[in-house]
């Protein structure tokens, strides 16, 4: 593994990476189940859900023999409705979080988001829970942002903040995040406090993981 470089910015992944949100993901997309008498999911189940959109959580928690495309969209729209009034009941930056933050802040390190997340949700989160941070850009999925691990979002954020793709540390908890980054020519760092696993994250490509949010610092 060579040296990284000289880091310019950070782009963080949301859910499993700055905020631990998996208990009303998962609350929320048990309750769209339970409604329909269909069976529920144990929380820790929404890990492997999470990371590749609201589409494909839905469709993960239905079981196989639902998923036509009428129910699939039935719930997705029930999703977010449901999502809509719970996503902040537990939903918190992770311990270290704000220290890293702050500390990115003090060195006048620019921050940004690309979460697969539905933009609006991506945006609700980061101003509510993440108020005292500056990001240059904060992007959830949508019609102009597809979902990691196509690269655009990445590549869009990095010519907003003006920097070349190679000096952009990205940093994600998914394999999603991984691909996403070494598809845009970004380094790709894996967070192993998130929802996947080490196995995973190491076998997306990459190329450094951390145990704690703080040890980011020592690669700057």
């Amino acid at each position: 593994m060579g040296p990284l470089g000289r880091i310019q910015a950070v782009l963080f992944d949301l859910d499993g990476t700055l905020l631990d949100s998996l208990k009303d993901l998962a609350s929320s997309m048990n309750a769209v189940l339970r409604r329909r008498g269909l069976p529920v999911h144990p929380e820790d189940a929404y890990k492997i859900f999470v990371g590749e959109g609201m589409e494909r959580l839905v469709q993960c928690a239905l079981p196989e023999g639902s998923r036509s495309a009428s129910l699939l969209g039935e719930c997705v729209r029930d999703m977010r409705e449901e999502y809509a009034r719970r996503w902040d009941r537990t939903t918190r930056p992770y311990p270290g979080i704000p220290d890293l933050l702050d500390a990115l802040g003090a060195r006048s390190v620019p921050i940004a988001v690309l979460s697969n997340k539905p933009d609006e949700f991506t945006r609700s989160c980061v101003a509510r829970l993440l108020p005292r941070w500056s990001f240059c850009a904060v992007l959830g999925a949508g019609e102009q942002v597809p979902r990691k691990p196509d690269p655009a979002g990445a590549v869009t954020i990095a010519a907003r903040l003006g920097v070349s793709h190679e000096a952009v540390l990205f940093l994600g908890d998914g394999p999603t995040d991984v691909l996403a980054a070494l598809a845009a020519g970004m380094i790709p760092v894996g967070a192993l406090w998130g929802f996947r696993s080490e196995a995973e994250l190491r076998a997306a490509g990459a190329r450094l993981l951390l145990h704690h949010p703080l040890e980011l610092l020592s690669l700057l």
